[in-house]
């Protein structure tokens, strides 16, 4: 079955963005996964569809209502089993690994946060994982769950077109990627090393993952054994 991608927004026209284009619009449009933008103020049950009400507490800006997103929830999301992810800064970093764990499963509803954020009580009473694509703050959940499913969608079954092309890249092997090269030979002075010309397979294995190691030092050394992950 294709992978099935549902996203709960206060903006649909957002959607598909960038994903209807490259790899992954060619994937959408041959039927590889598939992508729905809900309206959440569709479930608004007010005149004025109201989605949003002052904090409890006091403070600034506003928060997502629990009954009316509940209700996005439960209308497209039964015990299909696919994971509930809620777009939001203080999740988990999104890896490589879950990445994966996504692709292959059956999909997933993406709830994308707005405001201040969405009621703890939703959260809870709904499963919602929490997921992060980083330490900054975006003006709504929609651009990280472009991000997301672009990770995700890259990896599924025959959307590359050399399965072998994702196998070396960053964070797939616990490593940064090795620089890459191609002609011409010379380029502003700066040679290809001599090594990815020597055709011996076995000296450019090791030369790629040396220099994976090294740029992985460089940048991020959380990444390697006995290192503290980044928070």
């Amino acid at each position: 079955m294709a992978f099935r991608a549902t996203i709960l927004t206060l903006y649909p026209e957002m959607f598909p963005g960038f994903l209807g284009l490259s790899l992954c619009g060619k994937a959408l449009s041959r039927g590889d996964w598939t992508l729905e933008a809900v309206q959440i103020r569709d479930f608004a049950t007010d005149r004025h569809r109201t989605v949003d009400d002052t904090p409890a507490g006091g403070g600034a800006g506003m928060v997502l209502k629990p009954d009316v997103l509940a209700r996005a929830i439960d209308h497209v999301s039964s015990d299909d089993g696919r994971p509930r992810l809620l777009m939001s800064p203080r999740g988990r970093p999104l890896t490589q690994k879950r990445v994966r764990e996504l692709a292959a499963g059956p999909g997933a509803v993406i709830v994308c946060g707005r405001f201040e954020g969405v009621d703890q009580r939703v959260i809870d009473g709904r499963g919602l994982e929490e997921v992060s694509i980083g330490d900054y703050i975006l003006s709504g959940g929609e651009p990280a769950a472009m991000v997301l499913l672009d990770a995700v969608v890259r990896i599924l079954p025959g959307v590359m077109g050399n399965a072998l092309s994702g196998e070396h890249e960053s964070f797939e092997g616990g490593l940064l990627e090795h620089p890459q090269y191609t002609r011409p030979p010379v380029f502003e002075g700066r040679e290809i090393p001599a090594v990815l010309a020597s055709g011996h397979h076995g000296e450019i294995d090791k030369w790629r993952r040396a220099e994976a190691e090294r740029l992985t030092r460089e940048r991020r050394p959380d990444l390697l054994p006995g290192q503290p992950e980044t928070k």
